[in-house]
């Protein structure tokens, strides 16, 4: 039996899922040395124990800075590796990085007692604690505060990360010198007597955009709060690996807002969440890919619309197009603006099926063509509009109700802003009544022969799992609630699946009676 395209897909899709978590086994845990002789143990396994010392530093420097360009904001004497500390500071604000320079921090983990500057024995990191952002726009009332331009201008200034964690590997392990992980051997430095040092991190991906404080002009001190946290050998390999793949997404064209919405997953998340969430992932892409793959298949061979609400089509459409420009007026992460946008434009294609549209030139002109209904189709427009009617006297009043409540009491941007806040507005909130067409379509019609049924339940795996994703990526809260909307919707088709099944006299998926395919091949005869 010769397989199927969605069975070869799927075969590669767990190979693939197998590999990686193979891949993220052997990143936790390493393989230890074997051999004495070429082994490199941790300076932190000395009997006794090392007492050690942690110094936190800020400056306008960053490589090469000297003693007398650090300025000490913290140190701790009785640091333990193993403890996790967490203190707030208020730093000066040098008159170079209130005009727009940068800042610095510089850690140091010596032993205790020895100066950061002259000893051997130290472990010594920098990152900048300052970047360049635009700074929020800013809500004000429309009705109230029309004369006031609260529009931020489009250009970057100085913001300062008031979080910072670092961290050492705790872990007691030793590492083969001719088979040292990449990650390791970047961060390692060895000891005067043949180990190496306290290995410290500066955790990267815990830098997050709401922890960015803009620095003006007169901003002489501000707080920064500094983590000491522990780091295992794995979490420090998978970080460095994620740090890695965010760097490279940046070389891609991708914004440091986006790339947050990727930390975000990272450092709010439980590990083992975490790792639920990768798997989660890749599940929603092989739906995502099939779901298209049959939705495109099935519009194709689609010939005509019985059985099918066109208005319902038609929503689809102008919804998916209202929801993509209110998650750009939202700086939405690109992880949720792509998918949107390929959404939007395939339900443009099938508007154009619906309603038979072809384009061609004649006498070097556009000409648009629209096909002919079928008395089977008028009789399903019939079912459609009738839905529509009812559904319009509720519709309506709620969302212009919701427009003028929204322009009176709610923030906004601009009146650009509001206008597709509102629209939104209907469209997540009341969306689902848009549904209802193709039920009460179903119900007239006591069939559901002619819905695309494997895409849809492709689509349905995808609903609950955004479910899941509505917790764990930042978007506006009204999109992370209409994910359970759809559930419902999905629900209701499964119970009409179940109460009108599919025989021989009801309508195919492609809307073809298999009675009607009888009468033909008679005729023929």
């Amino acid at each position: 039996m010769k397989p199927s395209f969605t069975a070869i897909v799927s075969v590669i899709f767990l190979a693939y899922i197998a590999h990686s978590m193979w891949v993220i086994v052997g990143i936790f845990f390493p393989t230890p040395c074997k051999d004495s002789k070429s082994c490199i143990a941790s300076y932190l396994d000395r009997k006794p124990e090392p007492k050690l010392e942690i110094k936190v530093y800020t400056s306008t420097r960053g490589m090469g800075a000297k003693e007398s360009d650090l300025k000490l904001v913290w140190m701790n004497t009785t640091f333990d590796v193993h403890d996790t500390v967490e203190k707030t500071v208020n730093i000066s604000i040098p008159y170079k990085v209130r005009n727009n320079g940068t800042m610095y921090l510089h850690a140091f983990v010596v032993p205790k007692g020895q100066d950061p500057f002259q000893t051997l024995y130290g472990s010594y990191k920098f990152t900048p604690i300052t970047t360049y952002s635009l700074p929020q726009s800013e809500f004000f009332s429309l009705v109230t505060d029309t004369a006031k331009n609260k529009t931020s201008p489009d250009i970057p200034i100085t913001h300062l990360r008031q979080r910072v964690i670092i961290s050492v590997m705790a872990d007691s392990i030793q590492f083969d010198r001719r088979a040292m992980p990449m990650e390791i051997h970047r961060l390692i430095k060895p000891s005067p007597d043949g180990d190496y040092l306290p290995m410290l991190y500066i955790d990267q991906l815990a830098f997050r955009t709401k922890d960015l404080v803009p620095i003006n002009k007169s901003s002489h001190s501000l707080p920064l709060t500094v983590v000491y946290s522990p780091i295992s050998v794995g979490k420090l390999r998978f970080w460095e690996h994620m740090q890695q793949a965010i760097d490279q997404l940046h070389s891609y064209g991708f914004s440091e807002k986006d790339s947050d919405e990727l930390k975000g997953i990272f450092v709010d998340t439980n590990f083992y969440f975490l790792m639920l969430t990768f798997a989660v992932s890749a599940f929603h892409l092989l739906f995502d890919f099939l779901a298209f793959k049959n939705d495109i298949s099935y519009w194709r061979q689609r010939k005509t619309m019985v059985g099918l609400s066109t208005r319902a089509v038609v929503w689809r459409c102008v919804s998916t197009v209202i929801i993509f420009f209110y998650l750009c007026d939202q700086e939405t992460s690109l992880l949720v603006l792509i998918p949107t946008g390929i959404g939007a434009f395939i339900e443009g294609w099938k508007v154009k099926k619906a309603f038979k549209v072809s384009f061609r030139f004649e006498n070097g002109k556009p000409k648009f063509d629209i096909g002919s209904t079928s008395d089977k189709e008028k009789e399903t427009e019939a079912f459609d509009s009738l839905a529509m009617k009812y559904l319009s006297f509720v519709l309506l009043p709620l969302v212009i109700g919701g427009a003028i409540y929204s322009l009176l009491y709610v923030p906004h941007k601009s009146w650009y802003s509001w206008c597709i806040q509102s629209l939104v507005n209907g469209v997540y909130a009341f969306g689902f009544l848009f549904m209802l067409p193709q039920l009460f379509v179903n119900y007239k019609l006591k069939s559901v022969a002619h819905l695309p049924w494997r895409a849809f339940m492709y689509k349905a795996f995808n609903t609950f799992i955004d479910d899941i994703f509505a917790f764990i990526i930042t978007m506006p809260t009204a999109h992370r609630l209409a994910c359970f909307r759809d559930d419902l919707v999905f629900v209701v088709y499964l119970y009409q699946r179940w109460l009108y099944p599919v025989d021989m006299k009801r309508v195919n998926e492609f809307g073809v009676s298999y009675d009607d395919e009888d009468g033909e091949t008679k005729k023929t005869k």
